[in-house]
């Protein structure tokens, strides 16, 4: 849908209206970040707290769950859609992106504005940028250009997971009067064609929301206006921090230990612990200093050939892969998932079901006999004396994996390079993609060093070395290790 988009110098006319605060801020547009928040004057090391608070901004204008379902007690429409969502529309999210389609619907120029009850915030809607660089709306070349890279399966199970939502949506909304000739006239709602709404409205909520929201403590994930135009820097680069303020609503303030010049940027951290791959696909950018790629997720899956696979998906609730990441001059990895995939019923894993009086079924799972709660399952098998041993096998798993991903990354770098002069691929997507897959490529070189550093110290574990003796046409004195008897 076509949406009125308000021009950035009547943002801060807006805020103040609506009693947000410049103590010692303004907004300031710029041609490479579209705005900034910057110092109004100068601000000393030891400045007083007072001094510090930079912008504060009202409870009423901090788009948050609670604001959404304050606001649909007077607003019949809203309340419509955060029904027909069902539990979806009881999360911030879901509720939050509710509120801005039903706002971005009532500016339309090709809706009425009979939608909708007018708030504040109706208007902060139209100072959202009209494009928003994120992966979701890259084109099909761009987005192969991200094989090999962590971001391409990211890329494409959100595109996945917010087609269900939006199919939701349809569903849900579609018999609703206002909805049906709205949102769904002119068209077939199954098919989106000749509808006033489609998916690429629903991918823009999307993107306004995880572009802008920050997590405030005692509000949770809420869009904050004029504080959202502060950009990202990480490190000691962060000038200022954001919190909740009593009644207030947020607050930007001054971090301890810094000063600001006049006319400097006010800078905030979207997350120094996030990877290139996440900040790439939340923000669109890259940050021009960034030397590694700092974390990754790669996928893991349990092999077909195992028997108890089925169960062992069932009881799952972990994410199916492997978080790496960096620890001093090591890459370090997380996944209760792969403990799943290292244990076999020869180990002592096994399943139950079981029937209650009412007809239902229930799967128990018994590590050697002994009933556990699958989200236990590491710490049970902490205390196992086979532990050593299950560790090796997990990082022989990982490790794999590892090597599997950087074969699949250099394997595409000729192609990524042939198609540098296309007309399809924009040049600065084509250089970030080009930044994220050489972060990428060192990082999981460093990555498989760590693996093999760790599996060669747990060889050398009294446990793995007694349990590799033992093994049928083993030699004790000199044990080897083939990476298919762990995986």
């Amino acid at each position: 849908m076509k949406r009125q988009i308000a021009p950035m110098s009547r943002l801060t006319e807006w805020a103040n209206f609506y009693g947000a605060k410049f103590h010692n801020a303004q907004i300031q547009q710029t041609q490479d970040k579209g705005g900034a928040l910057v110092a109004l004057r100068a601000v000393p090391e030891d400045a007083d707290v007072l001094y510090r608070v930079l912008l504060t901004v009202p409870q009423e204008l901090v788009l948050s769950l609670a604001f959404v379902q304050e606001q649909a007690k007077y607003d019949k429409h809203l309340r419509d859609i955060l029904d027909a969502l069902r539990e979806f529309g009881k999360t911030a999210r879901g509720a939050i992106l509710s509120f801005l389609l039903l706002q971005m619907t009532r500016s339309s120029p090709e809706a009425s504005d009979a939608v909708g009850v007018s708030n504040p915030l109706t208007e902060y809607v139209k100072f959202l940028p009209e494009a928003i660089p994120l992966p979701i709306f890259w084109n099909e070349d761009e987005l192969f250009l991200l094989n090999g890279t962590s971001l391409k399966p990211a890329v494409e199970q959100k595109l996945a997971s917010l087609r269900r939502e939006f199919d939701l949506l349809k569903a849900g909304t579609g018999d609703i009067p206002w909805c049906k000739e709205v949102w769904w006239s002119g068209g077939d709602v199954n098919d989106e064609g000749g509808c006033f709404l489609n998916f690429d409205d629903w991918k823009m909520v999307d993107a306004m929301y995880r572009s802008r929201a920050l997590e405030i403590p005692g509000i949770g994930h809420a869009m904050v206006p004029c504080v959202d135009m502060a950009n990202h820097a990480s490190g000691e680069r962060t000038v200022a921090l954001y919190e909740a303020e009593g009644d207030i609503g947020a607050a930007l303030v001054l971090r301890n230990g810094k000063s600001l010049q006049e006319g400097e940027e006010i800078t905030i951290t979207y997350g120094d612990d996030k990877g290139a791959c996440e900040m790439l696909f939340s923000y669109g950018f890259l940050e021009n200093n960034v030397k590694e790629a700092r974390a990754l997720f790669l996928d893991l899956d349990i092999p077909d050939d195992d028997p108890l696979k089925q169960a062992k998906q069932f009881v799952a609730d972990e994410a199916p892969g492997v978080k790496l990441f960096t620890e001093g001059a090591q890459i370090a990895w997380e996944s209760p998932y792969v403990q799943w995939i290292c244990i076999n019923e020869e180990d002592g894993l096994n399943f139950q079901v079981l029937q209650s009086t009412d007809g239902k079924q229930e799967l128990k799972v018994l590590w050697k006999d002994i009933e556990i709660q699958p989200p236990n399952l590491g710490e049970t098998l902490k205390e196992d004396p086979m532990w050593a041993i299950l560790q090796l096998r997990a990082v022989v798993t990982i490790q794999s994996r590892v090597k599997q991903q950087k074969e699949a990354l250099t394997g595409n770098t000729e192609f990524y390079m042939h198609v540098q002069e296309s007309k399809s691929v924009r040049k600065e997507i084509w250089r970030m993609i080009g930044k994220l897959r050489d972060l990428e490529e060192a990082f999981l070189e460093k990555a498989d060093a760590s693996l093999e550093e760790e599996k060669m110290q747990l060889l050398d574990s009294p446990i793995v070395q007694k349990y590799l003796s033992q093994a049928p046409g083993s030699d004790a004195e000199e044990p080897e290790i083939e990476e298919d008897d762990f995986s």
